[in-house]
């Protein structure tokens, strides 16, 4: 596609949006403070949450020119400043540093050369292991500071779910000493396996089930490598989302420790892989797996086996940036209702190309990210624009985040460097990767049963006719794997609520059907693309009722808070006492 260059300055922008709410400004038109945008702003939107301009900013942030948004790379900083400039035009504020839209947050890009590195498992006939990258195996490390590392044949133990939960009882390392030692472990957590509901949180992942904690505990206990089974049951997704995430270059926010603190090499191996690997020490992989079930497992080391590692790598140091803009309440301008979505994905990274553009699985290099989250990032904005059209009484915060896709960096950034004090934030909404599919009966609460918020979202569904619905998959842990997850951390009472299931037209089976194509073909694949025969109709509809949700909020003086007992209850109490 041909690259669009118009001049614009967001500062002006801003001014012209604040006393105009008609969004009809031509973005040729300013040129004082010049930033270049690779695509043109919408010549006109309207403040009513529609359709046609939902549209227009998904297919505009999924477009190949932005490379697949990919953090700290000139592309995809150009869709953040394409979002900045959006949220100019409409009449934002800016809320970021030194009076601009932006929160820099800086960031390393670490790139392994598979050519030049590798990961051995060898068994104890002293053969090895055949380990492929991608096809198999994928590995990085996150220790920072240096560009080649290495470690010669250390002990394998199996640590079953790889937790340490001591409210659960639960102990997979049980005191052992793990330093110099290569731990292999399970993904997801007990109760997903045994879907007891005593067990854990039952089938619902925990955060001991994510694969984020898994290697922070495995830094914790020593270990010189950590490396993850893959099943796709209990990940909730396949082998090609593994290899897809975790090739190329890999982001992090730049540690003051340089990553020391971490395991010198973590990744994932093939269920089919640990089987072999198990076989030749004599094990059996699905035995331990039941064994692993309960609390008084023990860690049960592959005599014979060792594994060892070098890993060459480039290091870029990078920067990216949120994208931050405010609407100023009336009456209690300090008080904030909280909206978030994230703006990046996975980028652009080498591809076999099939098919021809156009194509509906045509595969080229760009991860352009349609539904994962140009949709949320198009929401956000709609939702801006249309609260920039009401007098508000307390203050709105819109928030654009980087770096989801490489574990949540950018809102966990935000969350420990927040431009506006967390105490002052009543409560927040975040949206992230809708589905096309339609009006559905329904929307789905990710982490149901977690706060007030839920009590305001029925009222407002009752008036679309329309239910909350739990979500169907808790074992996916969704709850942990979106932004919300980082402000709900510091106590912000979050809601994540998702499109729907029950469609008007074909029911909860084709919802879920629809939901499960997108999740084998296209989710964090090439083919997440923009599509002008979209239905975006239901997405329309959850939209109106987010914006009514963080509306009624924005126009009263209460504070929704978490439920009773949930876990979170304990941090935001302290948060407004202080």
């Amino acid at each position: 596609m041909k690259r669009l260059l118009i001049s614009v300055s967001i500062a002006a922008l801003s001014a012209c949006g604040a006393q105009d709410n008609s969004n009809d400004i031509e973005p040729d038109t300013v040129s004082a403070d010049e930033t270049e945008l690779l695509l043109p702003l919408p010549e006109q939107t309207s403040p009513a949450i529609v359709s046609e301009d939902l549209a227009i900013r998904i297919k505009t942030l999924a477009d190949d020119t932005f490379e697949g948004r990919g953090p700290g790379t000139e592309a995809g900083e150009a869709s953040a400043d394409w979002i900045a400039a959006e949220m100019a035009r409409i009449g934002l504020s800016p809320a970021g540093e030194d009076e601009t839209f932006f929160q820099t947050v800086k960031m390393v890009n670490q790139a392994v050369d598979t050519e030049n590195s590798h990961f051995q498992l060898t068994k104890p006939d002293g053969t090895a292991l055949p380990l492929t990258p991608k096809e198999n195996v994928v590995f990085w490390t996150k220790h920072q500071d240096k560009n080649e590392l290495s470690f010669d044949a250390t002990d394998v133990v199996f640590v079953g779910y790889g937790s340490v939960a001591p409210e659960y009882e639960w102990d997979d390392y049980a005191g052992a000493d793990f330093s110099g030692k290569t731990v292999i472990m399970l993904v997801n957590d007990p109760g997903f396996a045994t879907g007891d509901p005593e067990l854990f949180k039952g089938k619902a992942m925990t955060y001991y089930g994510r694969w984020t904690y898994k290697f922070e505990e495995a830094a914790r206990q020593g270990a010189t490598a950590a490396i993850i089974i893959h099943e796709t049951e209990p990940a909730s997704y396949g082998w090609d989302v593994v290899s897809n995430s975790w090739s190329g270059a890999q982001s992090d926010l730049v540690r003051s420790d340089g990553g020391a603190d971490r395991a010198m090499l973590e990744g994932w191996i093939t269920r089919d892989t640990a089987e072999e690997l198990f076989a030749s020490a004599g094990l059996d992989l699905e035995a331990l797996k039941q064994q692993a079930k309960s609390n008084s497992f023990t860690p049960v080391p592959l005599e014979g086996v060792k594994a060892s590692g070098k890993i060459s790598q480039s290091i870029d140091q990078l920067e990216s940036r949120n994208v931050v803009g405010k609407l100023t309440g009336k009456v209690t301008p300090d008080e904030y209702v909280l909206y978030t979505a994230h703006w990046d994905h996975l980028g652009k990274k080498s591809e076999e190309k099939t098919g021809a553009p156009g194509e509906d699985f045509y595969q080229d290099q760009i991860f352009n990210g349609a539904v994962d989250n140009a949709t949320g990032s198009a929401a956000l904005l709609e939702i801006a624009e249309a609260m920039a059209a009401d007098d508000l009484e307390r203050s709105a915060l819109f928030l654009s985040v980087t770096l989801e896709e490489s574990g949540l960096l950018g809102s966990a950034f935000y969350a420990e460097n927040p431009l506006i004090p967390h105490s002052q934030v009543v409560a927040g909404i975040n949206m992230d990767g809708a589905l096309p599919i339609g009006r559905t009966k329904d929307m789905v609460v990710v982490g149901y049963g977690a706060s007030e918020l839920e009590d305001i979202l029925r009222d407002v569904l009752v008036e679309q006719d329309r239910v909350i619905k739990p979500d169907s998959k808790p074992e996916a842990g969704y709850f942990y794997r979106s932004d919300h997850i980082s402000l709900a951390k510091k106590g912000v009472p979050m809601l994540y609520a998702d499109g729907g299931q029950d469609k008007l037209d074909g029911g909860v089976a084709a919802g879920k059907a629809a939901a499960a194509v997108y999740t084998a073909e296209r989710y964090h694949k090439p083919m997440d693309e923009y599509s002008d025969g979209w239905d975006l109709s239901g997405f329309e509809e959850d939209i109106q009722a987010l914006y009514q949700v963080g509306l009624r909020i924005a126009q009263s003086d209460d504070w929704p808070t978490w439920y009773e007992g949930n876990e979170f209850e304990a941090i935001r109490k302290q948060s407004l006492e202080e």
